[in-house]
């Protein structure tokens, strides 16, 4: 049960979320099917086995050929790593359906998205060795234009790694459909800087573009273009010789490239290109990933090769700080998501295609990585890795079950909880801050203190019941998901849910944004809008059929039909721009620069809106001061004012008009 790649609404859009899966963040889970649901893993044995390589290559393999069968994804590798060695490696599916070419863990490239970001934060550490870069320095000082402090407070590199720079997300170029509209690292990081909504160092808000100038500085530190600095210092010594950031990807490297789908049984994407390069634009295989994952087990060191010191790295897998106790909270760079009485770091990532996760058990010595090349029908994929790593770990390292108790202020705390909230990863700039208003989380109190969150489900899309086991700290009924919440003075400030705690919150929406209201009111204006235009050649067809004239003339009559066709622009700018949304939603590369004519058109459709509003506004005057007008000319004319005054408060609350086209 995640929400990582919420960002769903946002994650075709904020698809590089770890969790960036993603990620969005946002979305309901999506629905198991009955075939889904039949590929669970097999239980858990009653004793706990070793992880081995034949135990561990007969339970991949009685679950991975099923589950992506059952989800219509194409193909996957896993690779398991214990102890310093390599100790499985599959390949599952085909890395291309139409040729029926076979997965190669040593040969097959992956896109592993934002997992793409550990090794820019493992640059960026060695850095630090090199005493280049300052964790807790303003960032400012090893740039070429300025990051403006917010509060009086500086961005570091240290908020950068734990994503609390306070950044808006951007989605403007981040997957662009060509490589002559892709963005040099310089040109992306300083054409725009996103918003800033937080306080640097506060609030977790998952951030592609805080990744992205954390290569760049890497860049302006080391003197090395960020790919060929990555290339030298990371992939070299490791002998990651299948790897590379490199866009376009090299000739010799995209011949072993697995093709990525929305569905198998679908046609495959094109080569996807990654805006923030740095964000998740890594190519690689499973085997290469392996030698990444077991220097970070060995703190730092690969067979006779060091990529860190061994005091770097353990820095580097320190938890930083927990922003929602007792939920995980981030390191540097990698996220903690600890479980099972087992400390975990890790890193999701997803680009359109391609879906992957990277897990290491420090003190196991063990590490975990699945990349999948399909996103399945519903989004399944989600499930599939999800379920993947827990019946991982309840298999070769379970938890002892213990009984939830339920607090005695279960009801008083859960009424504290109810209303609406959103995530704090979210776009505050532009058209797309509608999603913002339909991604809203509604937190409601049950009879007898337990919380049902609308946007929390399981995989049959039933929300999650939630009893309060310790003071604002609530379980599901299995007890493996957590939420917990953020009180100050008297008030719940926020919560978390334990697999997007590190990396984003959820706070109460502020009134005036709050869907509670707005999407009653944009309903009730579209209603109403429509209504008009219907009527209004039925009116005509009625007088023709009666061979009755328009009874209005002169300004009247100009005001009753320029308050129509105001009403008509409306509509058309809302259609507009849920065209472009629906449009983008499977072409990702559609947000970029070639958008921007036809958003300033819906822009100039929304400026003639508002002109309408105003004269709506005359025209209720003028006929609730003219003598003998109807009741019904009054209240018709009262109900159209209102809903073109409801399209002007949601032209200014979404930004449909802003003087910039960055979002």
């Amino acid at each position: 049960m995640k929400l990582k790649s919420m960002i769903g609404a946002l994650s075709a859009v904020l698809i590089l979320a770890g969790g960036a899966h993603a990620q969005a963040p946002q979305e309901t889970r999506p629905t198991k099917t009955a075939s889904a649901a039949a590929a669970a893993p097999p239980a858990a044995p009653a004793t706990t086995p070793a992880l081995t390589k034949a135990d561990l290559d007969s339970w991949l393999d009685g679950y991975l050929p099923y589950a992506l069968a059952s989800a219509d994804i194409a193909g996957a590798v896993v690779v398991v790593v214990k102890d310093g060695q390599v100790l499985t490696e599959k390949g599952y599916g085909y890395a291309d359906v139409k040729s029926k070419r076979p997965i190669d863990p040593k040969a097959t490239l992956f896109r592993p998205g934002s997992v793409s970001k550990l090794f820019t934060w493992t640059a960026v550490m060695q850095q630090v060795e090199a005493g280049k870069i300052d964790l807790d320095g303003d960032v400012n000082q090893y740039l070429d234009f300025k990051i403006p402090a917010y509060g009086g407070k500086p961005v570091t590199m240290r908020d950068l790694m734990t994503h609390t720079a306070g950044f808006a997300e951007t989605i403007k170029h981040l997957f662009p459909g060509d490589t002559k509209v892709l963005l040099p690292l310089d040109k992306f990081i300083s054409v725009w800087t996103p918003n800033r909504i937080f306080p640097p160092g506060e609030v977790p808000a998952y951030s592609n573009y805080g990744a992205a100038l954390a290569g760049y500085i890497v860049q302006r530190t080391s003197g090395e273009p960020f790919d060929q600095y990555v290339a030298k210092h990371i992939f070299a010594p490791l002998e990651m010789n299948h790897s590379s950031f490199s866009q376009p990807l090299q000739p010799n490297l995209l011949a072993g490239m697995a093709s990525g789908y929305l569905r198998a049984s679908g046609p495959p994407q094109n080569y996807e290109l990654v805006g923030p390069a740095p964000a998740g634009s890594l190519a690689t295989t499973g085997d290469d990933v392996s030698r990444f994952m077991i220097a970070h087990l060995n703190n730092g060191q690969y067979g006779s090769v060091r990529i860190l010191q061994d005091a770097t790295a353990r820095q580097m897998h320190a938890p930083q700080k927990q922003y929602v106790p007792p939920l995980n909270g981030m390191a540097l760079g990698f996220y903690h998501e600890d479980r099972n009485g087992h400390v975990i770091v890790g890193h999701g990532g997803d680009t359109v295609a391609f879906h992957s996760d990277l897990h290491l058990l420090l003190n196991d010595g063990v590490g975990f990585f699945i990349s999948m090349n399909s996103a399945g029908k519903g989004g399944l994929v989600q499930n599939v890795r999800e379920t993947l790593l827990s019946s991982f770990m309840d298999r070769y390292y379970p938890a002892p079950e213990a009984p939830l108790p339920t607090a005695a202020t279960a009801k008083a705390h859960a009424a504290m909880m109810q209303g609406v909230y959103w995530s704090s990863r979210r776009v505050d700039t532009g058209f797309l801050r509608v999603l913002n208003l339909l991604g809203q989380m509604k937190v409601a109190a049950n009879k007898d203190g337990t919380l049902v969150v609308s946007n929390l489900k399981d995989d049959a899309g039933t929300p999650f019941v939630w009893r309060e086991v310790g003071p604002f700290v609530w379980k599901d009924a299995s007890g493996k998901h957590t939420l917990a919440a953020v009180v100050k003075d008297g008030k719940v400030t926020g919560f978390g849910e334990d697999d997007l705690a590190a990396i984003m919150v959820f706070q109460p929406v502020p009134f005036a944004a709050s869907s509670a209201w707005n999407v009653p009111l944009l309903i009730g204006m579209c209603g109403v809008l429509l209504a008009m235009l219907a009527l209004w050649p039925v009116q005509a067809l009625v007088r023709r059929r009666y061979g009755q004239s328009f009874p209005l003339s002169g300004r009247t009559a100009m005001l009753y039909r320029a308050v129509r066709v105001a009403g008509l622009l409306d509509l058309l700018a809302l259609a507009g721009y849920v065209g472009i949304a629906q449009a983008a939603s499977t072409k990702i590369y559609l947000f970029d620069d070639a958008l921007d004519i036809w958003l300033r058109l819906l822009q100039l459709v929304c400026l003639l809106g508002v002109i309408g509003a105003g004269l709506s506004v005359w025209n209720a005057v003028r006929v609730w001061t003219e003598a003998g007008r109807s009741w019904w000319a009054k209240t018709s004319v009262t109900g159209i004012m209102l809903a073109l005054l409801a399209f002007v408060w949601f032209v200014v609350s979404l930004q449909l008009v802003s003087p910039g086209l960055n979002y």
